[in-house]
């Protein structure tokens, strides 16, 4: 039975949500906002040409053909090189491979930096020290100079080998994250209880932390998938990656190298550039959202109005703390009574669109 004070309204408890039920409201508010959508739109577009790319090519990227440095035209939709290549298929095939290093290089950097981010912030001690150390010496490694070195050791490794690098050089930000974020999380009261229950660390660590770290981890994956791209475009542009393996860096590699700028072929290196650009925007618009998903200022921003009781807006200040009133029986002081007392009475909305009344100190920073 439910005791309730004097002028207070009884609450009925409710049930805590089913776990089910609140990862379809997390997904669908994530579907909902407009930057998520656009990006998932724009990387679904370049995902789906990463997989059919090389079977639609409308001709051999590295056939040549007596259609020298054209521009674009029904036949060649963006413009053929100085030996008649068609650009439009060579960036239809060269699609496969930055994605397919991206992705793979994020998977592997967030796998490590979850290992030894959140496994050093939980246990702590000499071990949690040790993990840190290593995290600390990545972080100081010249990551591109090794790059270079190794897949210039390796020719024939390919894509594989190019992601597994990248990866595993590109972790130790995200490892630096995570373990700050469970220094903060090990002693809550969720965690304290489960450790008194006596579940077992990977238990704590997968079903008490790693929820709560999700976010973070998301954020991580799009900026290390994001660093993988430029890292193998830059390899590939600056002749390092095997040059008839088409991608996007290689295009640019022989735009460059043959002057494409300087005798006015715009095409030979605009496509290229748009389809590095796109991508970036559609996984930083993704980072975008994610972050206005957890973080409760960032969703809420633009939505706090404040008025004073006669209705008239006031204008927000630094330090200005709006304080709950309650008014109606037993609620308290009206707004006239707080008014005499030199205290401003406002009306604050918040991201729901309800709005409480409140009260703050006159002069109060």
């Amino acid at each position: 039975m439910a005791v309730t004070a004097p002028g207070v309204d009884a609450v009925t408890p409710q049930e805590p949500v089913a776990g089910p039920a609140a990862s379809r409201r997390l997904r669908m508010r994530l579907l909902s906002n407009r930057k998520v959508a656009v990006g998932l739109a724009i990387l679904s577009v370049f995902v789906l040409i990463a997989i059919i790319g090389p079977y639609i090519t409308p001709y051999d990227p590295s056939a040549r053909s007596s259609d020298i440095l054209l521009g674009p035209s029904g036949k060649h939709w963006f413009g053929t090189t100085h030996i008649g290549q068609d650009i439009f298929s060579q960036v239809l095939a060269g699609t496969r491979s930055v994605v397919f290093v991206g992705f793979f290089a994020g998977v592997v950097a967030t796998i490590v930096a979850v290992l030894f981010g959140v496994t050093s912030g939980y246990l702590g001690g000499a071990g949690g020290e040790g993990l840190s150390a290593v995290s600390n010496v990545f972080l100081v490694i010249p990551a591109l100079p090794l790059i270079i070195i190794i897949t210039t050791a390796i020719p024939t490794g390919g894509d594989w080998v190019i992601a597994l690098v990248i990866g595993l050089t590109s972790w130790a930000w995200g490892a630096r994250v995570l373990r700050a974020q469970t220094l903060s999380l090990r002693r809550r009261d969720f965690v304290e209880a489960a450790r008194a229950a006596g579940e077992p660390i990977w238990r704590i660590i997968l079903f008490e932390i790693m929820p709560n770290l999700t976010a973070i981890i998301a954020s991580s994956f799009v900026g290390t998938v994001i660093y993988a791209v430029m890292t193998e475009v830059a390899l590939a542009f600056i002749g390092v990656q095997g040059l008839y393996e088409w991608n996007w860096g290689a295009i640019l590699f022989w735009a460059q190298s043959q002057e494409a700028l300087a005798i006015g072929a715009w095409w030979w290196f605009v496509p290229a550039g748009l389809a590095i650009a796109l991508l970036g925007t559609a996984l930083s618009l993704l980072n975008f959202g994610i972050d206005e998903l957890v973080n409760p200022r960032l969703r809420s921003s633009g939505s706090l109005k404040v008025r004073d009781f006669t209705g008239r807006k006031v204008r927000m200040r630094v330090g200005f703390t709006p304080v709950l009133a309650h008014s109606g029986p037993g609620g308290g002081a009206d707004a006239r009574s707080l008014n005499e007392r030199g205290l401003e009475v406002v009306e604050v909305h918040g991201a729901d669109g309800h709005g409480v009344d409140g009260h703050s100190e006159d002069g109060a920073r």
